[in-house]
């Protein structure tokens, strides 16, 4: 068995307690500093993770408790703070997903849409290997007739229009996360009307699958994992592909987006335009969305299931250069470039909303009272 498969096995008792239990898991920059050149990268190879302490920082140590105070009382699973690549806070609380055992740093859980980031970057890594180009229109990958649209209108969808949520397709369908053509029906032309409808993103996959011949785990294991030391896996759900993976390695994730898509010397997403572009406004609709990344210290945003636009930013407690791996029930990989700061989040909805923004700021709001 390749790697992938010997996963697949190791995740096979979770994927089972996922279709019993018909749990949900997708909801579904600005220019910055270069990054310290003694920034840190765990080994690939081992668990072991260089560390420092807040009383090394002078960070506030009563601010941190109030902070700790807060995630546990929302939900939270796992927390951690990377500065400069190395460990300041690792917290963990609850059990694990099967609610067998005390959730740790060897626990599994969901990053619902805050894979789509990762997904971003695969796209990135699959157009620089001439895989692809997110200027081709969709039905050059997924073949002709992949909606229900005319084709005229079919013709005018691209791989960038999906990383940007501006396919124009019809999210009051009955089902948006439904991949199948006839639930991706015409509302209006490609580029003119954002949206964050699940459909057109999932369907990313099976393009870079495509492209690239191989599955979508063995690419991303392929392109990412191997080169990070990540060991997370994708799992379906109903229509959705979710990534499952522990704390860590979503921070080691953080990591690499920190560090422009390179981990220690080792080019991974070595394509500067596209990483730039994922990581600033790729339309004037939704100025707080990239390439399926969200932007803090835009004049707008428009948040999940809405259609407004509305003239705050995404985390006004944060810092604004921050931009962020966001999914439903508050799984967050933050990455603030002014600051080199990677904060990861995992855990149960804090509150009622798709992506718990609110949750979110106020979390801001303390680790800025514990760091300054």
């Amino acid at each position: 068995m390749n790697r992938s498969q010997i996963k697949m096995m190791r995740y096979l008792p979770l994927l089972c307690l996922l279709i019993l239990c018909n749990c949900k898991g997708d909801d579904t920059i600005p220019e910055v500093q270069i990054v310290d050149e003694e920034m840190y990268f765990p080994p690939t190879n081992s668990n072991v993770w260089d560390t420092k302490t807040i009383e090394s920082l002078q960070w506030n140590t009563t601010a941190a408790e109030d902070l700790y105070t807060y995630l546990s009382d929302n939900g939270t699973r796992a927390f951690i703070v990377l500065e400069d690549g190395k460990i300041v806070i690792e917290k963990y609380w609850g059990t694990t997903i099967q609610g067998n055992s005390l959730f740790n740093e060897t626990s599994n859980w969901y990053w619902a849409s805050a894979g789509k980031t990762l997904t971003a970057c695969l796209v990135g890594i699959a157009q620089q290997e001439g895989l692809l180009d997110i200027n081709n229109k969709t039905s050059t990958y997924l073949g002709a007739n992949w909606t229900s649209l005319p084709s005229e209108k079919e013709d005018l969808i691209t791989l960038k229009h999906q990383l940007t949520m501006t396919t124009g397709l019809d999210y009051t369908v009955s089902s948006p996360d439904c991949t199948d053509p006839e639930c991706l029906q015409y509302l209006a032309d490609a580029g003119t009307q954002w949206y964050y409808h699940n459909a057109p993103y999932t369907l990313l996959e099976s393009v870079v699958s495509n492209a690239a011949g191989v599955s979508y785990n063995d690419f991303t294991d392929q392109n990412i994992e191997l080169q990070t030391g990540m060991d997370g896996t994708w799992l379906p759900l109903g229509d959705n592909n979710v990534y499952w993976s522990t704390a860590r390695d979503a921070a080691r994730f953080g990591l690499l987006l920190l560090n422009k898509g390179t981990w220690n010397t080792t080019p991974v997403l070595s394509d500067a335009s596209y990483f730039n572009a994922m990581t600033n406004s790729s339309q004037t609709l939704n100025p707080s969305y990239g390439y399926l990344c969200w932007l803090n210290g835009k004049s707008s945003i428009v948040f999940p299931s809405d259609t407004s636009n509305y003239p705050i930013s995404l985390a006004p407690n944060a810092p604004s250069d921050l931009y962020a791996a966001m999914g439903k029930n508050g799984q967050f990989i933050d990455v603030v470039p002014s600051k080199n700061l990677v904060v990861i989040r995992m855990g149960e909805a804090p509150d009622g909303d798709l992506v718990p923004v609110n949750f979110h700021n106020t979390m801001w709001e303390k680790i800025t009272n514990m760091i300054e």
